[in-house]
């Protein structure tokens, strides 16, 4: 795959790409996880190249977002989905789902999203999930009594790349590779000319030896494992929980984890153990039995009758008389015992093998003498020994293992991915449930065939301050250009943030929080949000030159606009708002402006622009009871006129009546 295709992705990021297995199929997929395992990349990172995958192949060329208002609606939307996960991937996943004008990325989503939502959010399915993460690869660890070797120069190179964890050696010839084994456990030749080598110790010729990584290097596939432990067996209980079928069997997974100790060590091995032991209790064992064996001698010339009395022979001996002459005439037996305990001392406490044993015959001298002492260099002989086989034992138990889990490392990376995967399936089954959400209707493509419309039944916004339970629903329909008016704080900018969030969520390829919508498939949406105050000179300018370039081509777009007015003067803002409305309208696009100058608007415009309400139906202790769906074709009152109304019905004064008069 051609990674520099994709938007976004240059040389550096695209050789990054490369280096890993399953790329293209991380791409495909949308698997953020697998894509940050690339050098270099973060997560974020990774959804963003996910992102730009997606809209190449689904040739979209992007910018739906067209505004910094219809991006917010996106974040809180995207929000309210990553809410409703367990997992940080699944959190990262929602990222590469983003609205689109493509008609085939929108069906691609909402036929995931159809089966997501048939899902039943289980909470133990939940709580399992909670310790699910994706796979990692540990950083290798050095392995020191193995290496390879090679007398070519190229096989070092990629041997090198190829085994971080071992030493690479050069040889020359069968003695170089002889010197190696009186230094390794175990020496691998990469070689094929050293086929049939006879030199002792463990030799084995691989020239193969780089396709045989779990055989060669068993470390790093027990490594993964170990590292990983966690996350598959949370992964393995989510499948039986949640009733998936797994792609591996389970019961030999776990048996072969609970072989594994976390440091990548083989468990429940009684010779490796014993092994380990001697190795580790060797000094300790010497020391032991060189007090036994001294202890009896000590004992028994305390009691023997000789030429001199014991305790001033002992006295001399321990100040360090040579006494061997006398050791060998008066006490050659006792001697000879005392040898033999310390021997089987060590023997038993080690729990030597009889071929390890024969080892310890050189460890304490047969010629008498006392306090009886121990060769340091058949010490070492035996340790080196012990280390050998504990060596050879932990690799063949590790290639073993290996073996066992080799198999398994291909089905454990899908088991996690299903795992995960669940998680954001359950997201949007979560998010669909808890907001009433329905699949929308698309109508076709704005502007193909007459003007852009939505209409939205039984709308509610989850993103207003209160409990989804106490939001009203709305009822708005809308096809060509329309001025929204109605009384402050009647909700008109709810409405409007509905509206931009049902058409976000539609283009996603989600359900939306209705009873029914039906909708046009746009290319763009842009919100603008109410300007805080009158813009400067600069300022104003600058915005006039985005309308002017938002009515070139709109066919395809939806346009919401709050108070456009707020940018400049009353009079001014009510004759530029009509004149963007009538390019708008020639271009047959769909727009909501909400506006307290609608009647103005609508008087200052050259072509019939429908003004709806959002009406307030009266005053009850103070507070407006609205109409929260908007009326057709029905300019609202405002509040003030409420107010006078109110007064003028509950006071017999003409006064209010005149000022009633005023708003006909």
């Amino acid at each position: 795959m051609d990674f520099e295709t994709i938007p976004g992705v240059g040389e550096k990021t695209a050789a990054a790409l490369a280096e890993l297995d399953d790329a293209e199929r991380a791409l495909t997929d949308g698997d953020v996880a697998a894509l940050a395992r690339a050098p270099g990349l973060t997560e974020g990172r990774a959804a963003a190249i996910a992102r730009g995958a997606i809209r190449r192949d689904h040739d979209d060329p992007g910018g739906f977002l067209a505004t910094d208002r219809a991006s917010e609606i996106y974040r809180d939307a995207l929000g309210l989905l990553q809410a409703r996960t367990v997992t940080t991937y699944a959190e990262k996943r929602l990222e590469t789902l983003f609205p689109t004008g493509s008609a085939s990325r929108i069906e691609e989503v909402r036929a995931f999203a159809a089966d997501a939502t048939d899902l039943d959010p289980d909470p133990d399915v939940l709580a399992a999930l909670a310790g699910v993460e994706p796979l990692a690869d540990p950083k290798p660890r050095r392995v020191r009594e193995r290496c390879l070797a090679t007398a070519d120069a190229e096989r070092y190179a990629a041997a090198k790349e190829a085994f971080p964890e071992l030493s690479i050696e050069v040889v020359e010839n069968g003695r170089d590779i002889a010197e190696l084994a009186r230094s390794y456990s175990t020496v691998v030749v990469l070689d094929e000319s050293f086929a049939g080598i006879d030199v002792e110790g463990d030799v084995r010729v691989l020239p193969d030896a780089a396709e045989r990584t779990d055989e060669v290097v068993p470390e790093r596939l027990l490594a993964f494992f170990a590292a990983n432990r966690e996350a598959l067996q949370a992964a393995a209980a989510v499948h039986e929980v949640a009733g998936l079928d797994p792609p591996c069997d389970l019961a030999a997974l776990r048996d072969a984890l609970s072989r594994l100790a976390d440091d990548g060590t083989v468990l429940g091995d009684d010779e490796l153990e014993r092994l380990s032991n001697a190795v580790d209790d060797l000094d300790t064992a010497v020391s032991t039995a060189e007090s036994v064996a001294n202890d009896r001698l000590r004992d028994v010339i305390r009691e023997r009758d000789v030429t001199i009395e014991g305790t001033d022979f002992l006295s001399l001996v321990e100040q360090g008389a040579r006494v061997d002459s006398l050791l060998s005439r008066e006490l050659e037996d006792e001697f000879d015992e005392a040898l033999a305990a310390a021997r089987n001392h060590l023997v038993e406490s080690l729990s030597l093998r009889p071929g390890e044993a024969d080892l310890t015959e050189r460890v304490f001298p047969e010629d008498p003498s006392f306090p009886l002492g121990h060769d340091e260099d058949a010490v070492g002989r035996l340790r080196t020994e012990l280390k050998a086989a504990r060596d050879r034992r932990a690799a063949k138990l590790k290639a073993g293992l290996a073996a066992d889990l080799g198999h398994l490392r291909d089905p454990v990376e899908t088991l996690v991915r299903d795992a995960l995967e669940l998680d954001v399936r359950l997201a949007v089954s979560r998010f669909a449930r808890d907001f009433d959400c329905v699949f929308p209707e698309f109508t076709g493509a704005a502007g193909d065939d007459g003007a852009g419309s939505f209409a939205i039944e039984a709308g509610r916004s989850p993103l207003l301050d209160v409990d989804f339970a106490d939001v009203d629903p709305v009822d708005y329909e809308v096809s060509g250009v329309t001025l929204l008016s109605g009384v402050n704080s009647g909700g008109k900018t709810s409405t409007l943030d509905l509206v931009g969030l049902v058409v976000v969520l539609a283009h996603m390829g989600l359900p939306v929080p209705a009873e029914s919508v039906r909708l046009s498939r746009f290319s763009e949406l842009h919100y603008y949000a109410k300007s805080q105050g009158t813009l400067d000179a600069g300022a104003f300018e600058s915005t006039l030159r985005d309308f002017a370039a938002l009515t070139d081509g709109a066919a395809d777009r939806l346009v919401l606009v709050d108070e456009l007015e707020s940018i400049t003067e009353p009079g001014a803002s009510a004759k530029i708002i009509a004149g963007i409305l009538e390019e708008l309208a020639e271009q047959g696009a769909a727009a909501v402006f909400v506006s307290h100058l609608a009647g103005g608007i609508r008087e200052a415009a050259d072509v019939s622009v429908a003004v709806d309400g959002i009406e307030a139906v009266g005053l009850e202790d103070g507070e407006l009871v609205v109409n929260r769906s908007p009326v057709k074709d029905h300019l609202a009152r405002s509040t003030p006129e409420l107010i006078v109304e109110k007064l003028a019905g509950e006071n017999e004064t003409s006064f209010y009546g005149r000022l009633l008069e005023k708003f006909d």
